[in-house]
């Protein structure tokens, strides 16, 4: 009996069966775009094009679907290549599980001639084999590191490194850190942060900046999100990487837990220092720093101020720093992105602004929500990746871009919006990947390294969530920001990734649209961020 190819069993998939391969977000936004591209042929050659065959057979839900297709004598040919028995051959293919990697995987695989993917590997770092320093700073860098290290041993032991985006803020600020951790043993430092990206990013961070700059085996504490709860015993030498909302809730029902973890540290990293003096990360701080003067406490950010029109905030805010602020400066430039911008490390950056006013109105709750955020609340964001006309302007722009640039990043709105984006750009021919958090490494280190292969070839990277410093992709000249956002740190961090400049193996000009969702709170220049707060800052 002659065995079915996988592409011809396809060919016997229904209506239905595309919709949930393909997802029907995508075809509504196909149908929208051009009802050709949501035909059946059409629709079996999208999803081959978004998933490999033997990416669809081992997530069980595509799978299901997909061996349902069977004609009788192949289910019964299957089951028993899989050693499932004779007897009702759909229901035992319907309730198959498959590891990875496993045996039963290969043979489900090569029942349809399919070659079985390379395992999963972990690349080893490369021994260091010279003295060039692997995790060097740029002059203006270690300027900055000098004078915020000269800061934090005055008495008050406070200080915010203001630097713009690009300029290597975390960079910098890891060699203060890693420089306390090798001048104390055992200590604790603690890095706080609002969100679960920033987390995860010094994380990634830090792991890579200690190979080089440690001088022994520390600990990483991961203490954010869905993270579990680490046993105030079990803390003691290493970075405590800590959520601002999972510190505060655990602060407020275990203020015991949190006064012993502050007795241990010796010295705190606030990112996002700007939000400082608001309520919970202030409950936060009394913990850490009230207890102890000796505590040093080093805040970072681009936009050292809370609001844009409200003076005596921003007075509490410096005052809370003690009026102490080392800014990127550098002779003979009165703007330190200008000088960034001259000397190679940033792109020279155009900002373009798609203002999109929703038709439906803002409810009670989502107002609320919003004023009361640190950021734009999660419900908010589903509803805008699910507005159509919305969408169709962001496809509108990013295929603009496609005439002028070769990589370009999309930051979504949620996960389902980067794949929705991702399926439609595979559709009208454009060579598309989704990376976000639940994306497997394989295919997230696959879509990351094709995306930075050098090829004349537009390729687009669509995101959500994960592209931190870990990622390094100078190659990208421009960036769709479609999701809006209340945080200057977050906004400065997408549109950094696309403004490395030629002296980082970057570009030396970078395209910037914000899709300006007109009733929400947003950005769009750095440079009139960075130098708002100065007179605040003054003593």
């Amino acid at each position: 009996m002659e065995r079915p190819t996988f592409h011809e069993l396809l060919t016997r998939a229904d209506d239905e069966t595309l919709q949930h391969l393909v997802g029907t977000p995508a075809i509504r936004l196909l149908s929208a775009l051009d009802p050709q591209l949501s035909t059946p042929v059409n629709l079996r050659r999208t999803c081959l094009r978004l998933h490999t065959p033997a990416a669809l057979l081992s997530d069980p839900e595509s799978r299901s679907l997909i061996l349902s297709l069977l004609r009788p004598e192949h289910a019964v040919a299957l089951s028993l290549a899989l050693g499932l028995g004779r007897e009702n051959p759909y229901v035992a293919l319907q309730a198959l599980q498959i590891r990875r990697n496993s045996v039963r995987q290969r043979k489900l695989l090569a029942f349809f001639g399919i070659p079985a993917p390379d395992s999963e590997t972990k690349r080893q770092p490369e021994s260091v084999t010279d003295t060039v320093p692997r995790y060097q700073l740029f002059d203006h860098q270690r300027l900055a590191q000098r004078r915020a290290t000269e800061a934090l041993k005055l008495p008050d032991r406070r200080v915010v490194l203001h630097m713009p985006t690009g300029a290597g803020k975390t960079r910098t600020a890891l060699h203060i850190v890693s420089s306390e951790l090798r001048r104390r043993e055992p200590t604790l430092v603690v890095w706080l942060a609002y969100s679960e990206e920033l987390c995860d990013q010094a994380a990634v961070e830090f792991e890579y900046a200690w190979s080089y700059l440690g001088d022994r085996r520390v600990n990483i504490y991961r203490f954010w999100g869905s993270n579990r709860d680490i046993e105030i015993d079990n803390i003691n030498d290493g970075l405590m990487i800590a959520g601002l909302s999972k510190t505060y809730e655990r602060a407020k029902r275990d203020g015991e837990f949190i006064a012993r973890l502050a007795d241990r540290t010796t010295f705190v990293v606030i990112d996002e220092a700007h939000q400082a003096i608001a309520h919970t990360y202030r409950f936060v701080l009394d913990y850490f720093v009230g207890r102890n003067d000796q505590t040093s406490l080093l805040g970072l950010t681009a936009t050292p101020g809370r609001t844009w029109n409200d003076p005596s905030v921003d007075e509490q805010l410096s005052t809370f720093f003690c009026h102490k602020k080392v800014t990127l400066s550098v002779p003979g430039y009165s703007s330190p992105v200008e000088y960034l911008i001259d000397n190679g490390y940033l792109a020279r950056p155009s900002f373009r602004q798609l203002r999109y006013h929703s038709s439906g109105p803002l409810h009670d709750r989502q107002i609320r929500l919003l004023s009361s955020s640190l950021d734009i609340p999660e419900s908010l964001l589903r509803t805008l990746a699910e507005d159509e006309r919305r969408n169709l302007v962001i496809m509108s722009a990013i295929e603009d871009l496609i005439a002028r640039h070769n990589r370009i990043i999309v930051f979504a709105a949620t996960v389902e919006h980067a794949h929705l984006i991702s399926v439609v750009l595979q559709a009208r021919g454009i060579d598309a990947s989704t990376v976000t958090a639940t994306t497997p490494s394989a295919e997230r280190n696959h879509a990351i390294v094709s995306y930075k292969r050098h090829t004349n070839t537009p390729k687009i990277l669509c995101n959500y969530g994960v592209l931190t410093t870990g990622v390094d992709i100078p190659a990208t000249s421009a960036a769709v920001i479609a999701r809006p956002t209340k945080s200057l740190v977050l906004y400065s961090q997408m549109v950094g990734r696309a403004i490395r400049g030629p002296r980082v193996g970057g570009n030396h000009d970078a395209e910037i649209v914000s899709v300006v969702d007109t009733r929400l709170p947003g950005f769009g220049d750095i440079t009139t961020a960075f130098e708002n707060w100065e007179d605040v800052w003054s003593d």
